[in-house]
C-alpha cells in the first residue's frame, strides 16, 4: 500500500489518511532525540503496517536531520528493537508495555 505520510514539523506530528480515516504518530524533541510519545491507528484502518510505516517515517527524519531514534511509546519501542539498524534507544520516561495506542 502506497501511503502519503505528512509530516507537521510545528505539530510535530507524522500523519497519514488511510480510506478517509487519520493515522498519527507524535513526537518531542528532547536532548537531541526525537522521541515518538504516541502512535494513534483506528481500529478501522488497523492491520495494514500503517504504524510501522509512520514511525519509520519519523525515525528517517530522526536520521536525517541529526536526531538520536528514542521511543516512550511501546510501540515505537518494540519498533526499535525489531530494527537495530536505527540504533535507537527507550525513552526515560516509558512506562512498560501499554503506554501508547496502536
Amino acid at each position: 500500500m502506497i501511503m502519503n505520510i505528512e509530516h507537521d514539523k510545528e505539530k510535530k506530528i507524522f500523519s497519514v489518511v488511510v480510506d478517509g480515516v487519520t493515522a498519527h504518530v507524535s513526537y518531542k524533541l528532547i536532548d537531541g532525540g526525537l522521541d515518538i510519545r504516541h502512535t494513534i491507528v483506528p481500529d478501522e484502518i488497523g492491520g495494514r503496517g500503517i504504524a510501522s510505516a509512520l514511525v519509520k517515517a519519523a525515525y528517517d527524519y530522526a536520521l536525517e536531520n541529526g536526531y538520536k531514534p528514542v521511543a516512550t511509546c511501546s510501540y515505537a519501542v518494540v519498533w526499535l528493537q525489531r530494527h537495530p539498524e536505527y540504533n535507537g534507544i527507550t525513552g526515560k520516561d516509558f512506562g512498560g508495555e501499554g503506554t501508547c495506542a496502536v
